[in-house]
């Protein structure tokens, strides 16, 4: 987490709107963009953005530092806040290969960079997982799937689901940091 997140997320806590606002700018584009591959759709995304930042207006303290980066972990609120979203209007969920085939709106130069080497470095990474591992992370970050679905799907226990997912975000963590310690990935 950068130290502007963190002064900004600090700020927050204590009622300070521009700091929301600020954060906001910051963030919007990214997690709009993010929230539009999982929805395909424009309102839903703008939905999964508005509800993001009423929630780190409204909750206080749900970002833990020791938990990992702010960027990483508005991510995560944002695929959650999007997934509850669609299961409650009943959304079809798509594939990754779905959603992009049918991406309309050509992302701004400094996104696209972003994106793709943050792709690169978890591509990367995941290339690094078992199979098995790596199946479970795809299900259920990609698809969007939970995991008693992946547990029907794979015909596995529950228990076993979690374990993985656990096991894989562990690895990938990992994997990760050591990537960020080289420099970037091995492509560059």
């Amino acid at each position: 987490m950068s130290d502007r997140d963190l002064e900004l997320y600090d700020a927050i806590q204590s009622g300070d709107k521009r700091a929301l606002g600020e954060l906001y700018e910051k963030y919007e584009k990214l997690l709009y963009s993010f929230a539009f591959k999982m929805t395909r759709n424009r309102e839903l995304s703008e939905e999964v953005v508005q509800e993001v930042f009423i929630k780190i207006w409204t909750k206080k303290g749900i970002y833990q530092k020791k938990r990992g980066k702010f960027s990483s972990w508005i991510l995560t609120v944002a695929r959650n806040m999007a997934i509850d979203i669609m299961r409650k209007k009943k959304v079809q969920t798509y594939t990754l290969e779905e959603r992009d085939s049918v991406y309309s709106e050509e992302p701004l130069t400094e996104e696209l960079f972003e994106w793709k080497e943050d792709a690169g470095r978890v591509r990367e990474a995941m290339g690094r997982l078992n199979e098995d591992q790596r199946e479970v992370i795809h299900l259920f970050y990609f698809d969007a799937l939970s995991q008693q679905k992946i547990s029907e799907r794979l015909g596995i226990p529950l228990g076993t689901v979690k374990g993985r997912i656990r096991l894989a975000l562990n690895h990938l963590k990992k994997h990760l940091a050591t990537i960020d310690e080289r420099g970037g990935s091995r492509d560059e």
